[in-house]
Parts: C-alpha cells; sequence; structure tokens
C-alpha cells in the first residue's frame, strides 16, 4: 500500500540478504518522495538471529535515516491483520517539516527519575520541541506504569502512542529496534516535532451503560459510594435495569469508566478510562477496581464484547474524519491488543478494515500488542484491550 509520502510492504520468506536487498531497493523505488523521514519495522520472532542483519539491509537499501520497530507474534499491514503466522512488515514514510528525534530509555533511568528536568535531559528535548511521541517498549524489563507517569509530567498533553512488544507466546524474550541497533530491554522512541503530529484514536472496546455518576466516596482503589449511596447497590441497580437481552450480553464483561478531564460540558464515549471491576461486597457496599478513582470523579459502568468494540471503533472513527480535513496525511501506525482480532471478533482484519474502511486508503503497518499506550483526555495510559491508532498528520 502506498501514497505520496508512505509506502508499507509484507515479507513472509526465510531471511535472505541478496532477496531483502533487492526488496528494500524495490520498495524505495516505490516511494515517490525524494527521501525518506521514517522507517517502521515490526517482525515476528522467527527473525530474531537474523534482526541485525535484517535492519541493516533496510537501513542502507531502503535508505532510511531514522528506524524504528519491535517484535511481535502478529502484524498489521493495510487492512490485513496476520495473526500468528511468521513474517515482518516495513513502512517507509516521508514526513515534509518533520523535526523526528529517536531515543532508547531504560529501566535504571525510570528508578533514577527525579522529575521532568531528568527526563528533558536523558532525551534531549523539552515540551516545546515536540508534538507527540511514538513509543515501543519491553512488557517484561520496563516498569510501563512508573514510567509513563514521567513522560507525562515532563511532556504534559503530548500524545505518547505506542505499544509493549511481543515474542513466542509464553516466552519473555522480545526485541526492540532503533536504527541498527538490536535492544532488549527498556524502551524506543521516536519524537514528532515540527510540522508534523500524531492524531489519537483510542478504542478501549466498550460502550457505556446506564448513566453517568459521581463518585462521592473513595479510597486508594475502593469505591465506597456512588451519589452517596453503596457503589456495590449502583451497580446492582444498573445492572437490573438492562434488558434480559442485555443482561446477557453484560454478564462477565461489566467494566468501569472514569472520566480523565472533568472541565468538559458533556462526557462521551472517548472521553472515560475504562478499567476493570476486580470485585465487589454486597455487605460493605464497595467496589474495588483497577484503578485510583478520585472523590468527585465522573464514571459510568462499561460493558466490553465483541459488538460494543465494534460499536465504538466506528464512532471514534467517524469522529477522527472532520479532524483530518485541511492537512495532509501521511499514514498511521494501529497497536492492537492481542485479546482483539479473531479471538474476540471471530474474524481477521477487524480493527485494520475498519480504519481503511473510515480514513483510508492509508499507509498502515503496527502490530499486535502486550499492552497499548495511548491519551484519554489529557493525559496518556497503560491499556489492555484496546485499539491505538496513530496517524501522521501535518499541521492544518
Amino acid at each position: 500500500m502506498q501514497n505520496d509520502y508512505a509506502v508499507s510492504a509484507h515479507w513472509q520468506e526465510k531471511f535472505d540478504e541478496e532477496k531483502m536487498r533487492a526488496w528494500a531497493q524495490e520498495l524505495r523505488r516505490q516511494l515517490r518522495a525524494p527521501r525518506v523521514s521514517l522507517g517502521l519495522v515490526f517482525m515476528t520472532p522467527h527473525y530474531f538471529d537474523s534482526a541485525a542483519q535484517i535492519l541493516e539491509v533496510l537501513r542502507l537499501h531502503a535508505q532510511i535515516p531514522l528506524l524504528l520497530g519491535c517484535s511481535s507474534s502478529s502484524l498489521i499491514i493495510g487492512a490485513q491483520e496476520i495473526e500468528d503466522q511468521p513474517g515482518l512488515v516495513v513502512s517507509l514514510l516521508a514526513l515534509p517539516g518533520a523535526e523526528l528525534h529517536g531515543v532508547h530509555f531504560t529501566q535504571e533511568q525510570v528508578e533514577q527519575a527525579s522529575g521532568p528536568a531528568y527526563w528533558h535531559s536523558a532525551t534531549g528535548l523539552t515540551p516545546d520541541q515536540i508534538n507527540g511521541w511514538l513509543v515501543l517498549a519491553d512488557p517484561f524489563s520496563l516498569d510501563a506504569e512508573t514510567w509513563l507517569r514521567g513522560w507525562n509530567d515532563a511532556f504534559p498533553k503530548k500524545p505518547i502512542q505506542g505499544g509493549l512488544a511481543g515474542g513466542e507466546p509464553g516466552e519473555h524474550g522480545v526485541q526492540l529496534y532503533l536504527d541498527g541497533q538490536v535492544l532488549e530491554g527498556g524502551g524506543v522512541a521516536v519524537a514528532f516535532g515540527g510540522q508534523v503530529e500524531l492524531l489519537s484514536v483510542i478504542s478501549q472496546g466498550c460502550t457505556p451503560i446506564g448513566e453517568t455518576w459521581t463518585i462521592t466516596k473513595a479510597d486508594n482503589n475502593f469505591i465506597h459510594e456512588i451519589g452517596n449511596r453503596p457503589a456495590y447497590e449502583v451497580l446492582a441497580e444498573t445492572f437490573n435495569k438492562l434488558s434480559p437481552e442485555e443482561q446477557r450480553k453484560t454478564s462477565g464483561n461489566l467494566f468501569i469508566g472514569l472520566v480523565v478531564n472533568e472541565y468538559l460540558e458533556d462526557f462521551h464515549r472517548g472521553d472515560f478510562l475504562v478499567r476493570n471491576i476486580l470485585g465487589g461486597d454486597p455487605k460493605s457496599g464497595s467496589l474495588a477496581v483497577g484503578a485510583l478513582p478520585r472523590q468527585g470523579q465522573t464514571m459510568q459502568f462499561q460493558r466490553r464484547d465483541a459488538a460494543a468494540a465494534t460499536e465504538d471503533m466506528h464512532e471514534l472513527l467517524n469522529r477522527l474524519t472532520p479532524r483530518l480535513e485541511g492537512r495532509p496525511v501521511y499514514g498511521g501506525c494501529l497497536f492492537n491488543c492481542n485479546g482483539r482480532g479473531h479471538r474476540l471478533f471471530g474474524h481477521p482484519n477487524h480493527d485494520a478494515g475498519l480504519v481503511q474502511e473510515k480514513a483510508g486508503p492509508l499507509a498502515l503497518t503496527g502490530f499486535f500488542c502486550n499492552g497499548e499506550i495511548g491519551p484519554v483526555g489529557p493525559r496518556n495510559f497503560l491499556h489492555g484491550y484496546t485499539a491505538s491508532l496513530a496517524i501522521f498528520a501535518g499541521k492544518p
């Protein structure tokens, strides 16, 4: 798939240096732009032993000045989701007016970080120099939650999008790629500055149920009262008001959505950070959730299943269309949870196909993740069961 600014391709053969050299050269010839700004590469673990050679071939023969990537067991290209099959996908992006900066960061840095100034020094960048980040990380060596809190503070209100790399199922070995380096541990990132921005779609796979409420008593990850009533009672009432069919769909698929930006006049799909309900106690009336809710925070219960995920993706992509008007669109990257794809929807290509239907034709690559990164409101979060879409677009 290609346009004037991007081209992407899928390699399915065993590594052969001569063949891949010719393939990379042909890929570069297909890009009409005079120079490549950024290359993205995602490959399955079948290529681990050849990864360093592959990176060198791509950098040299596809003429890539900055190359970012990682490993995963399942890949995305165009409208295809290639699940559990050997291969690698590559995209070449020409981004006019972009100022790009690649960095590698480690768990040791996360532990040493003492505030925003630390990360400004470590990356060589300040918030006014960037429009957003594309980040790939090792889920087994990096405390991603702590790292992300630090970068949210260091680069406030800047989108941070990406995913946690994958490897062989059941194994802890993953790879990260930055230029010619094969890295194990930490994270790799590219900062986008200048005339190119990241436009985000974060589909958490849920549809809201019931009405919005205000949390009136909370402590750590416990919600004790909602609307001055026992939280469990409100949950039970919300469920009981559903139709029998809706109750069937919701049973075992119930989550909580927490509003991140309370300054909005109305709350809609996409304004809620979706988290697990870990348990409830009818006697005390409390709910345990996979977050740290605040007293006064707005919330709404959510249902997550294939139908809800489809509805959510449709609506959020429909909202993207007007945001693309009047600006050049160069390409995109899709970070999908391992729990989506055919496992959730019963057939392949669901999310990638919808992206192409609603926002395409788009030069798109990506991979299935062990956790997805993206913004909800003004802050970025680590998600699950989410499709995080980053569109590379010129400023209007």
